[in-house]
């Protein structure tokens, strides 16, 4: 469903309150970055019990019911999960995963918002989602005849949303002090073979198992919860992160010139982490032009080309990777390229 437009979570709330009431919706998204969740919270914000069926689950008799006799006639009773007296949110999580004849089962049920003789009560809602066929998930082809009776977009991850939210959740402190640092690991593409990766749910199962194990936990510890639920280079990153803290090592220290480089072999992944963490930041900080650099900016890019420096003699690799594009594209503003190629060997001298 490429054509339709990509929401953030934060976009997709008011769209719904202002579309779904009049038509049904259907959100597209990767797994694990919180489609059902939002729309839960969408029900719960309007007021409605939000009623969920999982179209992998489903047969048609879930959907338009069983036949009875009542006086003489056959009678199709719909089940009391959708033959409701009140208004409710009615989500079918994972539509595009189940068969066919299910999907035909809801024709009536998504247009005229009809089963049999039962119409769902005044003022309910009705909501899809599925994941995308690239996504390696259980997918089927929506019937066109399906994909007609809604109203679809894409729903991305988003950092900042996902941050907002994590704040006021009570997400681990690691694992928000982490994704603050790396927003860019906060969602991964799912890989082709069984292997964990990275989403929203995947964080915060992982701030869910580090409060489970509490203050005891050990470096050990948060390697094996890490290497279960995320993205392994990821997960890598997050226990260097997790070594970094605990060993009291400070990316502002580095840059004010109180420590150096994390040098020892045994800390090359906290050098690692650090290196990635310098060039977000740079990408973050350093404007496109460079005209319209602060003081304060200024002296972060002058500063940062000494690191650089000094990074090389310990790792060259590593400073390629500071000034390489990120997984995601984004790189340090041109003007800055430029000028550390040309500072780069002045510098180098003058360290000699």
């Amino acid at each position: 469903m490429e054509a339709a437009a990509i929401l953030t979570p934060s976009a997709l709330a008011p769209f719904l309150l202002n579309v779904a009431p009049a038509m049904p919706v259907f959100i597209w998204g990767p797994p694990g970055i919180g489609k059902s969740a939002l729309v839960r919270g969408f029900a719960e914000a309007v007021g409605l019990p939000c009623v969920s069926l999982l179209g992998s689950q489903l047969a048609p008799e879930d959907i338009i019911g069983v036949p009875q006799i009542v006086d003489g006639k056959s009678r199709f009773c719909p089940p009391t999960l959708i033959a409701r007296d009140e208004p409710y949110c009615l989500f079918l999580d994972e539509l595009n995963a189940c068969s066919h004849e299910v999907q035909k089962a809801f024709y009536s049920l998504v247009l005229d918002r009809r089963v049999g003789e039962f119409e769902l009560p005044k003022g309910s809602i009705v909501i899809g989602a599925g994941n995308r066929a690239e996504d390696q998930a259980i997918t089927r082809p929506l019937s066109s005849a399906l994909v007609n009776r809604l109203i679809h977009v894409q729903l991305r991850a988003s950092p900042r949303d996902w941050l907002d939210w994590a704040r006021q959740a009570g997400i681990d402190p690691l694992v928000l002090a982490y994704v603050e640092n790396r927003s860019d690991h906060l969602w991964s593409k799912p890989p082709k073979h069984e292997e964990p990766f990275s989403t929203p749910r995947s964080w915060h199962m992982l701030s869910d198992a580090l409060g489970a194990y509490g203050p005891r936990a050990t470096i050990d510890d948060i390697r094996v919860l890490a290497s279960g639920l995320l993205t392994p280079a990821h997960a890598q990153a997050f226990v260097a992160f997790a070594r970094m803290r605990e060993r009291a090592h400070d990316l502002n220290a580095i840059l004010k010139g109180e420590r150096g480089w994390p040098d020892r072999p045994e800390e090359r992944d906290i050098l690692y982490f650090m290196v990635h963490q310098l060039r977000d930041r740079l990408i973050k900080e350093l404007p496109d032009e460079e005209s319209r650099m602060s003081r304060e900016v200024r002296e972060l890019a002058l500063r940062a080309k000494d690191l650089i420096v000094s990074l090389a003699r310990i790792s060259t690799e590593l400073a390629q990777i500071l000034v390489a594009e990120t997984e995601s594209g984004a790189a340090l503003p041109a003007w800055y390229t430029v000028e550390l190629a040309r500072a780069l060997p002045r510098l180098a001298a003058a360290r000699k």
